[in-house]
């Protein structure tokens, strides 16, 4: 047809997910009975920044107040790119979205390294961000 065609790939976002003081990592247990970090998939039209505050309410009915870009990664069994950020959230009240989470926990650097699935995607990018959260603030 002499048209460029490329094929579409998906984006998402995960989030190592802290509160205001840089000390806690809110961790999510997924229907899927796993805990997990936050993620979701990038919209049409929406940037990576816009995802974030935007999952980060629906999920935790909580306000994404700061965050920051660490790395990208290829998740081979949902054939996306991940692309990881910590995120800073405001105080409140945690609302979680029940068609996707059954807990939530504020854990330690190390409570959540060791609640997170060895191995994973969630683990690689947790490690990244705890080492920089370990360093300063975000």
């Amino acid at each position: 047809c002499g048209e460029f065609k490329f094929p579409p790939f998906k984006t998402a976002v995960s989030m190592v997910v802290v509160n205001r003081a840089q000390d806690r990592i809110l961790i999510a247990k997924h229907t899927n009975g796993n805990y997990l970090l936050y993620a979701g998939y990038v919209k049409k039209g929406e940037s990576a920044e816009k995802t974030i505050v935007r999952e980060i309410k629906e999920e935790t009915g909580l306000n994404a107040v700061k965050y920051k870009y660490m790395s990208s990664r290829y998740h081979e069994p949902r054939n996306v790119l991940m692309l990881g950020f910590i995120v800073a959230v405001g105080e409140g009240e945690l609302k979680l979205n029940e068609d996707e989470l059954v807990d939530a926990k504020w854990c330690t650097f190390d409570e959540a390294l060791e609640a997170i699935e060895q191995d994973s995607t969630a683990e690689y990018f947790l490690k990244v961000s705890i080492a920089e959260l370990k360093r300063g603030k975000i």
